[in-house]
């Protein structure tokens, strides 16, 4: 990995900057339609405190000079409770003590009204971000570009909702420092020229800082996504046996440090360089502000302010001053801020390829047909190779069809295909004379069951894991033992202590983990649960055993007579029992028939039937 090369000029473009602004608009809303009433409270609260320290300045100028003038009049009597004489000054000291304690406790309701609505909007903007991302094709998290924005976008989904308290903080400054700015205006208008000389080369610096933080978050989001990775496989229980074996782990470790180092020493140039600016332009801020402490003092001394004045005077500026860089360099981190929310809206923004129409047509079921694909041609996004063109199939309502080939002859393309997963470049696939493109996405997967090699071995309970096959129904109990029973998964499930209320997995505590065999027996479950029209088995028995092989596929036989199924294997002892073979190869039918047709033409079947068969003997 190269080191970036900071730019002089950083890549953002104006427009870009104020498109990212535009995003704090968006999350005003977002967070006001999680709880109107929290964001009101929150509103309220931060206007009442706004003007108080103003206030609680003007209270101690009172305070003093009404102190002063109470020292000129001698010391205090024995009467001095019945004369009143110190009835104002009690009003004043009660008066501001009230601002300071309701200011506390106004802070603290603050605080715990920003917590819980950030708390609401992190939890929203997950659920948002699960549900457009099981909205997206699946090539869009086959591309290595995509998974970078995901990426991206999982790391704000649960921070950003701090963003809007920065924009409410910073509004809240802005009144406190126009109210302490309209004091001082009154009695020293030379004092905001000097903060403003003393500020804004801070605040440009910071300005600068941020975007190039961004910048460098950016740049390595590749980066970061490998040490995910390899944290991942490094400390994982799907990963310990090989790691183990193979003394991966240093490995792992060397390379996981590799790239923590390199981004490590990025990160650190530019936070010593933040620093140092920040330092010297802070040197710039303290000398202004003796300044402008030197000019109050001499002033008073010369008779043209009061004591009170002088405190109220030089309390200010010092507010002010403090007020000025939190708001301008504060609006510069919010700058920074939104340039994250970009990264988060980009993902949102992203629209799925494959639409539903407008009134798609209803699912025949029971199919009467069947399925034909008609001249597909299909090459994945980025790629010029098509893996499949001019491919011609008919799979007849009721048979089970076996596909067969080579690895990249097009298999489980063919299977994404029919499910929409993937759409076909060129020509149509149709079920019953209507093209899959006219049926809603929702409507055709759930009148098809699919049970790829790599299924999920979720971590939930056996009855959830064979549930999530048809998720409408997953509180169906009947319906899932008949699933488990159709599949042979019912034995696994009958040894577990818990039963199919029994956790599996080794994620949570009590889980129960499952070999390969078991779990490929709940995942065919899966299939059966949905009792779909269509029944589709890419390479589901490749855990299993040759014998419990046999028992799935004679189960599967039995069942999918109602059904049309398409079975996608490599063990050629597997696919006999299909009612036809079609061997494909670089993406076009080659062969086609029984295995009994198919060994007679002595074509490219027999050979490899024969090459496989030889394995055995």
């Amino acid at each position: 990995m190269r080191p970036a090369k900071i730019p002089e000029v950083l890549p953002f473009q104006k427009g870009q900057r104020l498109k990212t602004l535009r995003h704090l608009v968006r999350l005003f809303w977002e967070m006001w339609r999680t709880s109107p009433y929290l964001m009101l409270g929150t509103i309220v609260m931060r206007l009442v405190v706004a003007v108080q320290p103003p206030l609680a300045l003007l209270f101690t100028k009172f305070i003093i000079d009404e102190v002063v003038r109470q020292t000129g009049l001698g010391p205090l009597g024995a009467g001095w409770i019945e004369s009143g004489r110190l009835n104002y000054l009690g009003m004043l000291l009660v008066g501001e003590f009230a601002l300071v304690f309701g200011r506390d406790l106004l802070q603290r309701g603050i605080q715990v009204l920003d917590a819980l609505q950030g708390e609401l909007h992190s939890n929203r903007i997950s659920v948002d971000l699960m549900r457009h991302a099981a909205e997206l094709d699946l090539m869009h998290f086959e591309e290595a570009s995509y998974q970078d924005k995901l990426e991206r976008a999982r790391r704000q989904a649960a921070s950003r909702s701090t963003v809007l308290s920065q924009v409410f903080g910073q509004v809240q400054m802005v009144i406190t420092a126009v109210a302490l700015a309209i004091g001082l205006l009154l009695y020293a208008p030379l004092l905001i020229l000097l903060m403003a000389v003393a500020i804004l080369p801070a605040v440009y610096g910071e300005f600068r800082f941020n975007r190039l933080a961004y910048w460098l978050s950016h740049e390595r989001s590749p980066e970061r996504r490998q040490m995910e990775y390899l944290r991942q496989i490094g400390a994982s229980a799907d990963s310990a046996k090989e790691v183990k074996l193979f003394g991966l782990g240093t490995y792992l470790v060397g390379k996981f440090k590799d790239l923590a180092d390199k981004i490590y020493v990025e990160n650190r140039r530019l936070t010593i360089q933040r620093s140092a600016w920040g330092a010297l332009l802070g040197t710039l801020s303290t000398i202004a502000y003796y300044g402008a402490f030197a000019y109050v003092v001499w002033r008073t001394l010369n008779g043209e302010f009061t004591i009170g004045d002088l405190v109220f005077l030089s309390g200010s500026f010092g507010q002010l001053n403090g007020y000025f860089q939190q708001i301008l360099i504060g609006f510069t981190q919010i700058a920074g801020q939104a340039l994250y929310l970009d990264d988060l809206y980009s993902f949102f923004d992203i629209k799925p390829t494959i639409t539903d129409p407008a009134r798609p047509k209803p699912f025949p079921a029971p199919l009467r047909r069947g399925i034909v694909f008609d001249n597909v041609g299909f090459r994945y996004p980025g790629s010029e190779r098509f893996v499949i063109r001019n491919f011609n199939l008919t799979i007849n309502a009721g048979e089970t069809v076996a596909l067969v080939g080579e690895n990249g002859a097009g298999k489980t393309t063919i299977v994404k295909l029919m499910t929409r997963l993937y759409e076909a470049e060129e020509g149509s696939i149709t079920i019953d004379g209507t093209d899959i493109r006219e049926f809603s996405s929702d409507d055709l997967r759930r009148n098809i069951g699919v049970i790829f090699q790599d299924f999920l071995r979720y971590s939930f309970t056996a009855r959830d894991n064979i549930g999530v096959g048809r998720i409408e129904a997953a509180a169906d109990l009947p319906r899932i033992t008949r699933s488990a029973e159709q599949s042979l998964a019912n034995e696994v499930i009958d040894k577990l202590p818990g039963g199919y209320d029994q956790q599996l997995g080794k994620q949570f505590i009590g889980g129960q983990d499952l070999s390969g065999g078991e779990w490929q027996k709940l995942a065919i479950a899966r299939a059966y649960m949905r009792e779909a029209s269509i029944i589709i088995l890419d390479e589901p028995t490749a855990a299993l055993d040759a014998r419990a092989e046999a028992e799935v596929f004679a189960r599967f036989k039995s069942l999918s007579e109602a059904a049309t199924a398409l079975l996608i294997s490599h063990r050629f002892s597997t696919v006999r029992m299909a009612d036809r073979i079609v061997v494909l190869d670089e993406g076009k039918v080659l062969e086609a028939g029984t295995h009994e047709e198919l060994m007679a033409l002595r074509g490219h079947y027999a050979e490899l039937f024969e090459l496989q068969a030889a394995g055995y003997r």
